[in-house]
């Protein structure tokens, strides 16, 4: 009996169809951004009378990032530090907070487990725009909006989080170590704390980088709950310098500045966690 290996030639043409696809993806996604960067190169001069594929030389970059910072008294910075607490702290809080929901619905059967895990499962497919009205309802009858929380609080509980950590738990802490704790003498908390963070650690770190970039380019969340300016997001503040473009043609060269610096806490975040996460996510912690 023989049998009819696949055609190199096909096998070529399957890669090279990959290939292309894949590079069409990539170009998608980088070009924007390499506008964005070379854009912001180019004084309000510049913007529309320049090739758009080129930078420019003259200096427009600092230029740019000097008015930008000079900018209604330095609003910008002010801005920067609220997406970076925004993201930073609901990021951690929802993430420790989807650690724990996770890890209690993969380890322990109580009442209920299941039909609550369903329910997280339905939520991951529940667009997050369509409860951002009700949340604002919702804080607005106990005087919350226009405030830090007011945008933090509706990010802490994400099902997509939760469901990830329930997921790895299941396969990375065994029950082995657990039992072995608890003959040693500790609590369940303690169990968690000191065993279960630890093997959870690199799905941790994924969730808390998507809960990150999630915050840090939330737009409709903080365009809802606040009026001050003072507390706006990056995103929200760029948006006010955008719209405030229509009558000042120059504040479009800062809108794009600011736009290449907002890439950045997120580009440095995710190059310096890379180093935390495993290829073997899925591995457990004993090994036969």
């Amino acid at each position: 009996m023989t049998t009819v290996s696949s055609s190199p030639r096909r096998l070529s043409r399957t890669n090279l169809f990959s290939t292309i696809i894949l590079f069409v993806g990539a170009l998608y996604c980088v070009l924007p951004v390499l506008w964005i960067v070379i854009a912001a190169t180019k004084s309000s001069t510049e913007l529309f009378s320049t090739p758009t594929a080129l930078p420019s030389f003259t200096g427009g970059l600092f230029e740019n990032i000097a008015e930008l910072l000079a900018y209604r008294d330095g609003i910008f910075g002010r801005w920067m530090l609220n997406s970076a607490l925004y993201a930073g702290g609901g990021g951690i809080a929802s993430t420790l907070i989807a650690a724990a929901a996770g890890y209690a619905l993969a380890k322990y059967r109580f009442r209920g487990s299941t039909s609550i895990f369903r329910i997280i499962v339905a939520a991951v497919l529940l667009p997050q725009i369509m409860l951002a009205i009700p949340q604002y309802l919702l804080l607005a009858q106990f005087g919350m909006t226009n405030n830090y929380f007011s945008v933090i609080l509706p990010l802490l509980v994400s099902p997509y989080a939760i469901y990830l950590c329930k997921i790895y738990a299941e396969a990375s802490v065994p029950y082995e170590i657990m039992e072995a704790a608890r003959i040693d003498g500790a609590t369940e908390w303690r169990i968690f704390l000191s065993t279960g963070l630890r093997l959870m650690s690199p799905a941790l770190v994924t969730v808390f980088l998507l809960q990150f970039i999630a915050i840090w380019n939330n737009f409709l969340l903080p365009f809802i709950m606040l009026t001050d300016d003072s507390k706006f997001p990056l995103t929200l503040g760029l948006y006010a310098m955008l719209r405030a473009g229509a009558s000042q043609a120059a504040l479009y060269s800062l809108v794009i500045t600011g736009a290449a610096i907002a890439i950045i806490p997120v580009v440095a975040l995710f190059l310096s966690l890379q180093r935390f996460w495993r290829l073997d996510l899925m591995s457990g912690g004993v090994k036969a």
